[in-house]
């Protein structure tokens, strides 16, 4: 099934190959910016049969941190409590839990602080929100189940990170995509054969906001990222695995916006893609604008990666589409 059109973009790098080959085992990035120095910034990713890499801007293996079957990532940087990277745990399929770890942004290694559990059912799809007074966790389940967590104790030489459930809710099926709005809590989930949810924060029933029409959404729907801009505005970008591309959606009202792919170049093409990230900003001077990240379900001969663009390129061959179409 192919959807409406979608523009064409290249890939400014890719990552070494996850180390478990001839498997689907590379799923999902997260992106800290460097501040200080943009162009150092790295991208933190699955191996969902073996942990987590962490990668350059190049595409290079700065750490790998063999923590298992983690299968969604994301991160927070907290100021003075660190960079914390929180990982769905899939090890004991029964009883889920979140592997948390501290991210040194100096040398690119990982370090476990510990992990909690998030309730019977497999771990599935994750995403983390800073939140007045604290930070939290979504820990999405492959039932349906989304459960939301207070993290505490991430501070110190020696964290000992505890955890508060917030809420519990659900949606109808199978969900794992998952990203929440840094300005006001709002959680976008991706129900991968129905479409996308929005909850409002603190809220256990929400409202489907972008159905699977086979236009601009093509099931399966898979990883979920946000672009924020100004007190509401910005896009959301879902991954419409099922025709290999990319849809962009306006927020707040969630308007779809145009559609992009990655095609071949220096890089190669992305098809099949799970999990994706945005962030925007400099990035120094590969990436001006900001990067997305998108992981390559078929990089044949080798393993499956992840793909590198950068979101300028998007947006100004998104822009210059729209304003050609009728």
């Amino acid at each position: 099934m192919m959807g409406d059109p979608a523009v064409s973009v290249t890939a400014s790098a890719e990552t070494v190959p996850v180390g478990t080959a001839n498997d689907d085992a590379a799923d999902d990035p997260a992106i800290w910016r460097n501040p200080d120095n943009p162009a150092g910034s790295f991208v933190v990713a699955t191996d969902k049969k073996a942990g987590l890499y962490v990668y350059n801007l190049r595409g290079e293996v700065m750490d790998f941190n063999a923590g298992g079957r983690l299968n969604n990532v994301d991160l927070l940087d907290l100021g003075a409590l660190g960079v914390v990277v929180a990982a769905s745990d899939r090890t004991d399929p029964a009883n889920s839990r979140v592997a948390l770890y501290r991210l040194d942004t100096a040398s690119g290694k990982l370090a476990g602080i510990g992990s909690i559990a998030s309730g019977a059912g497999e771990a599935y799809g994750l995403c983390m929100l800073a939140k007045a007074g604290g930070q939290s966790v979504f820990a999405v389940l492959k039932d349906g189940t989304i459960r939301e967590y207070a993290l505490n104790n991430l501070g110190g030489p020696d964290p000992k990170p505890t955890s508060t459930l917030l809420r519990e809710f659900s949606v109808p099926t199978q969900p794992e995509g998952c990203v929440a709005d840094p300005r006001d809590g709002t959680l976008y989930i991706g129900e991968e054969n129905a479409g996308i949810w929005r909850f409002a924060d603190g809220a256990t029933s929400g409202e489907l906001v972008a159905t699977i029409d086979n236009k601009q959404l093509v099931a399966d729907v898979e990883g979920l990222a946000i672009a924020i801009d100004g007190k509401d505005g910005g896009w959301l970008i879902a991954s419409s695995q099922g025709d290999n591309a990319y849809a962009r959606y306006s927020l707040p009202d969630m308007t779809p916006a145009g559609r992009f792919r990655i095609g071949a170049g220096q890089f190669g093409a992305t098809e099949e893609t799970d999990g994706i990230a945005l962030h925007t900003g400099s990035f120094g001077a590969r990436f001006p604008g900001g990067v997305f990240v998108a992981q390559d379900g078929k990089n044949e001969p080798a393993a499956q990666n992840f793909k590198l663009v950068s979101w300028q390129d998007v947006e100004k061959a998104l822009d210059t589409w729209t304003k050609s179409t009728p």
